[in-house]
């Protein structure tokens, strides 16, 4: 999947729970929203994109709350054969 087109959903999800009033149920509300729905694949990729720097259209927001959670957002590595 595009890397942009990663960045600008998990964006889209970020402004969503971005208005809750409450900072940390919100961050948290990301995280397991893209942790739930999304592939980890798409998860390896965002993260990815972040540390190579490639994320510079994230939204602090959703930047900050990715990161906070990432430890839960990173798929597993695949079980060797």
């Amino acid at each position: 999947m595009d890397e942009s087109n990663l960045i600008d959903m998990a964006n889209r999800i970020g402004d969503f729970f971005e208005s809750m009033p409450d900072h940390e149920e919100a961050m948290a509300g990301v995280a397991d929203h893209i942790r739930r729905f999304w592939e980890p694949r798409m998860r390896r990729q965002l993260f990815i994109a972040l540390d190579e720097g490639r994320a510079e259209e994230m939204t602090p927001f959703t930047r900050e709350s990715v990161t906070r959670f990432r430890e839960k957002l990173m798929p597993a590595a695949p079980a060797a054969a």
